[in-house]
């Protein structure tokens, strides 16, 4: 009940504003559109006070809905856990194992990353989800699997209430010719149902049962793909570490053995780090069981390694040769620069004439990187990453000592 309470007394009524933002309206109207037609079309199909299974059906199409809200709420409002600002360690030596983030002030605790769009460092962070307009971390991991579990069920079984209405209502209305099917919506059936079924009624019944199939196949994959990050007690951003590991040990040929170290080598141990029967997470979100041949700060030491090898092998200077206004899709550089401009939420830097910018990665026709700043700028805890457009910069032919001192002083 943690949602309601927060939610009764106002303590984050900023929180509220979450929903204001496409993912949580198109997630809420989906449910709200399938919610709504099923119910009607259960009046319509299986009336609920004829009939015990009219009543078993109505009731847990209820059930479905009442959870799917419930679920998607506390995933909403609960929200993942953040780091507290300007966190350290207990012991002040372990910091040198541990990114410091800017913005927040603070060391970044085992497992935690900074998140760009809640602008705070968050627990166990997996990815930032639109559709719930928040992070899905540590504190509200189980309450959003729950909702990728539950979204398909209900779904599913509208599916099903749509299409035995949709076939119980014209069953007696169509009628077959030698090459034509004629469906006569004026015909009156023998048994009339307590609410009329007309042609704008079958429109929404079909309508929502597209919406009820695509979210039953789409949300249903979010599902298994949560639950492989859960049985294995790795996020997708873990696993996206230990395949840089992988791949940074084969480059140099270290010869070093990685082992995760949050994985506790048993499925159902894993599995009772996210859901347990009082509905809040095992840990503080600050440290975490860990395998026996690992410590606290395996994976962090890791991520320091690769940063340290990005700056060394990925980071390439780049002069901005045109001016770029920051827009996302650009018309004025091209059309293959406007169609092709990258599906993400993450951030464009404006560019003038004669920025420096060290790119990290990029496509065809756009880049992604950090631009770099003076002195002043950095100091102030400033930094300007982001994508634009590949046209708009040129690589440099050289390296200067004041670029590689600039880089090396970029912490994430």
């Amino acid at each position: 009940m943690n949602f309601l309470s927060t939610f009764v007394t106002f303590e984050n009524l900023h929180e509220v504003r979450r929903l204001c933002h496409w993912g949580p309206v198109i997630a809420l109207s989906v449910i709200a559109i399938c919610s709504t037609m099923a119910i009607l079309d259960s009046i319509i199909w299986y009336w609920p006070l004829d009939t015990t299974g009219g009543s078993i059906n109505f009731i847990m199409l209820i059930n479905w809905t009442v959870l799917i809200l419930y679920n998607y709420f506390n995933a909403m409002f609960v929200g993942p856990g953040y780091i507290p600002l300007g966190w350290k360690p207990e012991n002040q030596q372990d910091s040198q194992y541990l990114q410091y983030c800017r913005v927040c002030q603070g060391y970044k605790a085992p497992r935690s990353h900074h998140c760009r769009k809640c602008n705070r460092c968050v627990m166990k962070m997996d990815h930032h989800c639109p559709w719930i307009n928040n992070c899905c971390g540590h504190t509200n991991h189980a309450y959003f699997t729950s909702f990728l579990l539950l979204a398909p069920l209900g779904c599913s079984h509208a599916a099903i209430i749509f299409i035995m209405t949709m076939y119980t209502q014209l069953y007696e209305r169509i009628s077959f010719g030698w090459s034509t099917v004629k469906i006569d919506m004026s015909a009156v059936r023998q048994f009339q149902p307590l609410m009329p079924f007309s042609v704008p009624a079958f429109a929404a019944t079909l309508f929502a049962l597209g919406l009820a199939l695509g979210t039953t196949i789409a949300v249903g994959m979010l599902f298994f793909i949560q639950m492989k990050v859960i049985l294995r007690n790795k996020t997708s951003i873990e696993s996206w570490i230990e395949e840089k590991a992988k791949d940074r040990i084969q480059h140099y040929q270290t010869g070093e053995d990685f082992i995760f170290p949050y994985d506790l080598g048993s499925r159902w141990l894993n599995f009772k780090q996210v859901f347990t029967w009082s509905g809040t997470p095992k840990g503080d979100g600050l440290e975490w069981p860990v395998h026996p041949k690992c410590h606290q700060y395996t994976l962090t030491i890791e991520q320091l390694k690769q940063k340290a090898d990005k700056r060394v092998r990925s980071q390439v200077q780049y002069r901005a040769v045109e001016d770029y206004n920051g827009a996302c899709c650009p018309l004025n550089k091209g059309l293959q620069t406007f169609f092709r401009t990258p599906c993400t939420e993450e951030p464009r830097i404006p560019l003038s004439k004669g920025d420096t910018i060290l790119a990290t990665r990029g496509t065809k026709w756009w880049m992604y990187g950090d631009k770099v700043l003076s002195e002043e700028q950095l100091r102030a805890g400033e930094r300007i990453r982001g994508w634009f457009p590949r046209r708009c910069v040129e690589k440099c032919h050289y390296d200067t000592a004041a670029s590689d001192s600039t880089s090396d002083k970029k912490v994430n």
